[in-house]
């Protein structure tokens, strides 16, 4: 089986992540697309449903559409040029909207794409995704973003069963005290690893004895205290740092997100009962050889992978 898992700035990174533009979506979808070999699940980190944000300067898109919805007619069209036909069946799961009554300015969510050739659904929470989030006893909560697990449980055509959890925890909050006392802070805030231990429990009730990966972008760098609960307490597999991609006590030997002159290494896979083959095609961020190189502000991980 073949993954991504890719942090999409909501389509929006020709602009700054201010609007979607149809020139982003239809990037990503020829990168995509021009995989080889074909992908069989894609997880999707910042992904709208339909709002000011994500309507405004696409020119050319269906009215109706959501944002999900115009990615996939891209996607479509992508494989099309490339002679082959769509396999792919998307689920949105929904985290939070900002706006007014019906008057939605932006939105936030995750995605998961399923080849359907390759992989059947048994089931899934994209009716009701997971509330990991966070929220301190302050007036803040009321403002907090939406964090959430989304699931999938999948087969592959050899009928052996896997769950896939995806995943986007908040940043460190700044209304902690040791946020200004620490120099490192990606990884380290104790609402981040509330979230963490949310996803680990939530994914352990879940699959029980079954094959997982929680896939996503952890706002947490290798070696931090989010990393080791994953791969410590939970007992999870990260698949860079098995495959030797990454020394995982260097948090600075890979990057997956940058800002300016800024590089962070925020997005990973981590797996239990998985046994990782490779990460062809995964290159760090600012490397131009890669075919998603200037399409976000985040380069997407790209393993393949056995159910045990």
């Amino acid at each position: 089986m073949r993954l991504v898992s890719y942090n999409v700035r909501y389509f929006g990174h020709a602009l700054k992540g201010l609007a979607s533009t149809a020139t982003s979506k239809q990037d990503i979808a020829d990168a995509i697309a021009n995989l080889a070999p074909m992908v069989d699940v894609i997880a999707l980190q910042e992904v709208e449903t339909k709002s000011i944000r994500s309507s405004a300067a696409h020119r050319g898109g269906v009215p109706s559409e959501t944002q999900l919805e115009a990615f996939m007619r891209h996607l479509g069209g992508s494989m099309q040029r490339r002679g082959v036909a769509m396999p792919y069946r998307a689920f949105y799961f929904p985290a939070h909207v900002y706006g007014v009554g019906p008057l939605k300015v932006y939105t936030t969510g995750l995605a998961i794409l399923v080849n359907q050739q390759t992989c059947n659904v048994l089931k899934g929470n994209s009716d009701q995704p997971f509330d990991i989030t966070h929220r301190s006893p302050s007036t803040i909560k009321r403002i907090k973003q939406t964090r959430i697990a989304a699931h999938l449980h999948l087969e592959d055509t050899s009928g052996r069963p896997f769950h896939l959890f995806n995943t986007h925890l908040s940043l460190p909050t700044p209304w902690a005290k040791e946020f200004w006392s620490q120099k490192v802070k990606m990884g380290h805030g104790k609402n981040q690893l509330t979230e963490a231990k949310a996803v680990t429990d939530y994914a352990q009730h879940v699959a029980r004895s079954e094959p997982y990966l929680v896939v996503g972008d952890f706002n947490s760098a290798p070696s931090t205290p989010v990393y080791k609960l994953f791969t410590g307490d939970a007992k999870l597999l990260g698949a860079q740092e098995s495959l030797k991609q990454i020394d995982a006590s260097r948090p600075d030997s890979f990057s997956t997100a940058g800002f300016m002159r800024l590089r962070m290494h925020l997005d990973h896979i981590f797996g239990r009962g998985i046994e990782f083959a490779d990460l062809d095609d995964t290159r760090a961020f600012g490397d131009e050889t890669s075919p998603f190189h200037g399409l976000s502000d985040h380069v997407p991980l790209i393993t393949s992978f056995e159910p045990g």
